[in-house]
């Protein structure tokens, strides 16, 4: 049984990086790993995604407690909802990720409502059972 010894970009992601995008820059590209480049690049898109879909809990999160405990609003809500939108705008700023935050809308709104649910006590059906914003209205001020 033969054992392969570990690439760069087993041992060194950064240093696989670096030397890759030199390959690339001096059009060098049959140097170039492709198999570690198309998994490194499907992982940053899959690695986006998450990104997107989890400010848009948070935000929704927030959201919904900061309408339904108006007595209980904090400036702590309300720069976690600045922080999260400004966030989302910079990454969803392209058409992919857009496409992508309308998406995962529906099913980031109903882990919101269970995590705002846990967090505030109130019972799931005291928020509306549909997401009652769009993508455009979360990013607004």
């Amino acid at each position: 049984m033969s054992t392969a010894a570990p690439t760069l970009y087993e041992t060194d992601e950064t240093a696989w990086l670096e030397e890759t995008a030199r390959l690339v820059a001096e059009r060098r590209f049959a140097e170039v790993d492709a198999d570690s480049l198309s998994e490194y690049l499907a992982d940053l898109a899959k690695r986006d995604k998450r990104e997107v879909k989890s400010r848009l809990v948070v935000l929704l999160q927030h959201l919904l407690k900061w309408q339904h405990q108006p007595d209980k609003r904090t400036v702590s809500w309300e720069l976690t909802v600045r922080t999260q939108r400004n966030e989302l705008g910079d990454l969803i700023d392209v058409g992919s990720l857009r496409r992508h935050a309308e998406g995962v809308l529906a099913s980031a709104y109903t882990r919101a409502v269970w995590d705002a649910a846990k967090e505030t006590g109130l019972p799931a059906a005291t928020f509306p059972a549909d997401c009652p914003y769009t993508v455009a209205d979360l990013l607004a001020d």
